[in-house]
């Protein structure tokens, strides 16, 4: 009797382990088929991007490694100088619109998670070093803004007050290590560092009389200099932000000092300076020259007559070519410099207005936007041959997410 109900309970047992096993089975191939299902529908951050559109308000989002369109966003105010950073993840895009609008885009639910006005007139904008705080320059009101990149909660309103109690418009903003922003005071000529680590209470080390109207500025790849232009003289300021108590020196002040003053058709853009291993690579104020300046010394070794005046002066992330565009009436040219060399390479039309570059991380390919073709065209930059076009609404932007990780963009 004993052994027949030791028999008959092995063989629930063994039908229970037998049931149990099987859903294990099937819910394990289960799952193996639907990662094959929809492998493919997966999404990566590493290879997006926001392609702006100016007049439609819009923006594409892109896939980089396979040039397409995935979305697009509408909606996001006035883009007629819109800038974008990213977190630290890839996954959302901030984009700063002339309006003063600051719009927070999903880029893998392809919608807005978040937009608000924080100002009338903004010009730019930067994310800290840690990810997590939002830094706006306005015009007006004349101001730093800080928020909270999560919620875009308002963390701090800096005004722009200089030592008389004027009010200052802000340009120039970047991030810098240790969790501070940097941006200079057009009106009142002078750069600020903002150290953020308490960002309800921020600390600001002021730096006063660096030169006359600092239109825009950049900060190195590694964080240590902020350097400014000037249109209200000739030259730069350079701050050294390893060594901040040597305070903001002039650097190529001498450059076209005696030469006739000559019309500008747009400034040159900061951002993205060209900088190599040895040189930088400045876009002239108003001439038909790229300026080299050796990194070491800071003084000028060369300028390169180029064929307009320059706007943006990007190297490619090897450093080797110096891609170049130019205002109008020469905004149909591009320009490559070869860096080891410090002549051009070769010029070219891409199309109509070219007006804005962006290389892949590791810059096999740089994207174009041709604001008056409609259209965004992608190069080789070995072959320097187009090997993808995408239309486009008036392209005026070019942004990739793997500037999440890269100091000042």
């Amino acid at each position: 009797m004993n052994e027949c109900l030791f028999l008959l309970l092995c063989s629930a047992l063994f039908r229970l382990f037998l049931v149990v096993f099987m859903k294990k089975i099937i819910s394990f191939l289960s799952l193996i088929f639907t990662l094959n299902v929809h492998a493919d529908d997966l999404r990566a951050t590493g290879d997006l991007g926001l392609v702006i559109e100016r007049e439609s308000n819009s923006a594409l989002i892109i896939n980089t490694s396979q040039p397409s369109q995935l979305a697009k966003i509408e909606g996001l105010g006035d883009l007629s100088h819109a800038s974008v950073v990213f977190s630290h993840n890839e996954r959302f895009a901030y984009v700063f619109g002339r309006d003063g609008g600051l719009t927070k885009i999903d880029l893998l639910l392809d919608e807005v998670e978040k937009r608000i006005i924080q100002g009338g007139n903004s010009i730019g904008g930067a994310i800290s070093q840690d990810g997590e705080i939002i830094g706006v320059s306005n015009y007006q009101p004349a101001s730093v803004k800080l928020f909270l990149a999560e919620t875009l909660e308002l963390l701090a309103d800096i005004p722009a007050i200089d030592a008389n109690g004027k009010l200052s418009k802000t340009v120039g903003l970047v991030d810098a290590p240790n969790q501070k922003f940097v941006v200079s005071l057009f009106d009142a000529g002078e750069i600020w560092v903002i150290d953020a680590k308490n960002p309800k209470s921020p600390q600001i080390q002021k730096f006063t009389n660096i030169g006359k109207q600092p239109y825009d500025a950049l900060i190195s790849s590694d964080g240590r200099y902020y350097i400014a232009g000037l249109f209200g003289e000739k030259g730069l300021a350079f701050l050294d932000l390893w060594h901040p108590e040597l305070g903001v020196k002039r650097i190529l002040e001498n450059y076209g000092k005696d030469d006739e003053q000559l019309p500008v058709y747009k400034m040159p853009h900061f951002e993205g300076w060209a900088m190599t291993s040895d040189y930088v690579f400045v876009p002239a104020v108003g001439r038909h020259e790229v300026l080299v300046v050796d990194k070491k010394t800071w003084q000028l070794v060369k300028t390169i007559p180029v064929v307009g005046q320059p706007v943006f002066v990007i190297a490619r992330p090897d450093g080797r070519q110096i891609w170049v565009n130019f205002a109008m009436p020469d905004n149909a040219q591009i320009q490559v410099i070869d860096a080891s060399k410090l002549e051009i390479e070769k010029t070219f039309s891409a199309g109509k207005a070219a007006l804005h570059f962006e290389f892949t991380p590791r810059g096999e390919q740089v994207w174009i936007a041709l604001r008056d073709d409609n259209a965004v065209a992608v190069y080789d930059t070995d072959t320097l041959k187009e090997v993808a076009r995408l239309p486009a609404e008036k392209p005026n932007g070019i942004f990739f997410s793997a500037r999440a990780h890269r100091i000042g963009m």
